[in-house]
């Protein structure tokens, strides 16, 4: 019987063959020309791939394997069944045409952004993939006709689809300009510009071609809303938490409960800031006015629109230095760019972070922020930068760059199992940069500065309504009915103090996808109670001396506890389910 790396190692040459944008985004570069069967015939082959690798890795005994391959040997199996659930239940190529936009940029994009190999091989990959675009636009042409279930093309996606399809036209351009700009003192680009020039004029072809076929044959027959349903939803729950404890039920009541103890602490806090920012005015006889009073005078110290980039490039430096300054984590040397997010992305706004794959180590990341639409008016531009305000962009800094999402994905990317590496769990990865936030302001960070406590509670109690969002949106029938865009826009502005532009992003950004926007508080729950379990286990018989408080973080010092070797430790597995990392972190740590 083969070992199971040898095993695993043939699923994975299987594998990225089968999906070659999976290959591509892991920086395995062999089929970078290539696109995805995604015809009926490509589903039966991917159906009979998850069946036959399933049984192949079940028919292993755990008892056989080390602690660390019995937990790969766990996650193939969990994915395995999450490519068969979305080929047999979800169908979300069916139903949804933005997916078919995100796979033409997730196609494109990478080769265009990323400097992994000289540019003229880049280029011919990318001719390769603009060449194969028009069938890709048959097989959506033919796809997009709802599920055999009933489940309609959504609406609403399919007219956001529309107005992204032009993102992809562009990445088409850059890849053309960067080749004519090289060809003239570079032979071998200057040798594939006329196969690229072909391919070019093909691809723009078959995205006019999309177009109008979104325009004049998908938006006029579609009906849906998109919503998955509460059976639906929660089979999707289970898979992107990747843990059937966690009920789409007990996670809206247990964000329900937290938003209510973080909106208490932002009343206590807002209370002592009243008459620092809003001076000579009498206290508000509410709650919901005091906190919103502060917010108010908050969000008026904000960046011009073009300024955002620079500010968020300063503020990284700032916080790479108090992170070495409290000697809190390991940092990187691996390069991060920060930038506006390409267009194709742009449909749910704010900011991303777009890590490079483990075969992709030393080339960039991406903190991309979605820059204001040319076609808001002044009003909504205004409440957008208010949002986002000064305070607003250093929480965000922290999320999604320095200790968050960058560089959670660089230790990623050194932890030496390839099966973490490449199915990587989005619960880790948004609960990580959701509780390493707490981690910083429980070790000083921007202590000197209440106003950054308080706005960083506000956007700790977006993550918690965001999930409640999720919940009633997708699964509303067990709470009375779904969300209105009314009660959504209610509950964000007046129970989370947003602002009405980034509540009306954040009900569409719901609409838009299912289970994502609940990872972020999941996920932070869930590292905070492994966080408390360390701290218990090393504490032994003062175990009981690790309190939780109503709110996250503020456990104190315990007795051995160091914040450094615990950050390390939980970002050294890779980018893994908090259902699986539990046993591997407290295994390695001493105690009863």
């Amino acid at each position: 019987m083969a070992s199971f790396a040898d095993q695993t190692g043939t699923f994975f040459t299987e594998f990225f063959a089968l999906d070659p944008l999976a290959a591509t985004a892991a920086g395995m570069h062999d089929h970078d020309a290539e696109w995805p069967d995604l015809t009926e015939a490509g589903r039966v082959a991917r159906l009979a791939f998850a069946e036959r690798w399933a049984s192949v890795f079940a028919a292993i005994p755990a008892t056989e394997l080390n602690q660390d391959d019995a937990v790969d040997q766990r996650l193939l199996l969990l994915v395995l069944d999450e490519m068969r659930f979305e080929d047999l239940e979800l169908q979300q190529l069916a139903w949804d045409p933005l997916e078919w936009v995100y796979v033409m940029g997730a196609g494109i994009f990478p080769l265009v952004a990323r400097e992994f190999a000289p540019l003229a091989d880049r280029l011919a990959s990318i001719a390769g993939r603009l060449e194969g675009l028009p069938t890709l636009i048959d097989a959506a042409r033919a796809g997009l006709v709802g599920t055999t279930d009933g489940r309609p093309v959504a609406r609403f996606h399919a007219e956001t689809a529309l107005g992204q399809l032009p993102g992809i036209g562009e990445l088409i351009g850059d890849a053309l300009a960067e080749a004519e700009a090289a060809a003239p003192t570079v032979p071998a680009v200057a040798a594939v510009l006329e196969r690229l020039r072909s391919a070019a004029a093909t691809g723009v072809e078959a995205v006019a071609r999309a177009e109008s076929i979104l325009r004049n044959e998908v938006i006029p027959r579609s009906s849906g809303e998109g919503r998955l349903g509460p059976d639906l939803f929660a089979a999707k729950m289970q898979r992107t938490l990747r843990d059937p404890e966690l009920t789409p039920t007990r996670i809206h009541d247990r964000a329900s409960t937290e938003a209510d103890a973080v909106r208490a602490e932002m009343v206590r806090l807002a209370g002592g800031m009243w008459s620092t920012w809003c001076p000579g005015r009498p206290r508000p006889a509410t709650d919901g006015e005091l906190v919103r009073g502060v917010l108010d005078a908050l969000g008026g110290e904000h960046q011009a629109p073009a300024d955002l980039l620079d500010f968020c490039r300063a503020e990284l430096g700032r916080i790479e230095e108090f992170c070495r300054a409290q000697d809190l984590v390991g940092l990187s040397d691996e390069p991060l760019e920060i930038r506006w997010t390409p267009l194709f992305l742009r449909a749910f706004g704010g900011a991303m972070l777009d890590s490079p794959g483990p075969f992709d180590r030393g080339q960039k990341a991406f903190f991309a922020i979605t820059p204001i639409p040319d076609d808001w008016t002044p009003e909504q531009a205004e409440s957008y930068l208010r949002e986002d305000n000064d305070r607003m962009l250093r929480v965000l800094t922290i999320h999604e760059a320095v200790p968050g999402h960058y560089l959670q994905g660089a230790y990623s990317n050194l932890c030496p199992s390839l099966v973490r590496a490449v199915f990587q769990s989005g619960v880790f990865a948004e609960g990580w940069a959701v509780y390493v936030t707490q981690v910083m302001i429980d070790v000083g960070y921007g202590a000197d500065d209440p106003a950054l406590l308080l706005t960083h509670w506000k956007f700790y109690l977006r993550a918690a309504l965001n999930a409640v969002i999720d919940v009633r949106i997708h699964a509303g029938e067990d709470f009375g009915g779904p969300l209105t865009e009314e009660q959504a826009i209610e509950l964000m502005v007046e129970g989370g103090f947003q602002e009405e532009a980034e509540a009306r992003n954040k009900y569409n950004r719901a609409r838009l996808s299912s289970t994502q926007l609940s990872t972020y508080f999941v996920g932070s729950m869930a590292l905070w109670e492994l966080e408390r379990d360390v701290r218990r286990k090393l504490a032994g018989n003062q175990a009981a001396t690790v309190v939780e408080r109503p709110i996250p973080g503020g456990f104190g010092p315990t007795p051995g506890f160091s914040q450094r070797r615990h950050l390390e430790a939980t970002m050294g597995h890779g980018t893994l389910a908090p259902a699986l990392l539990r046993d591997l972190v407290l295994g390695d740590v001493p105690g009863a």
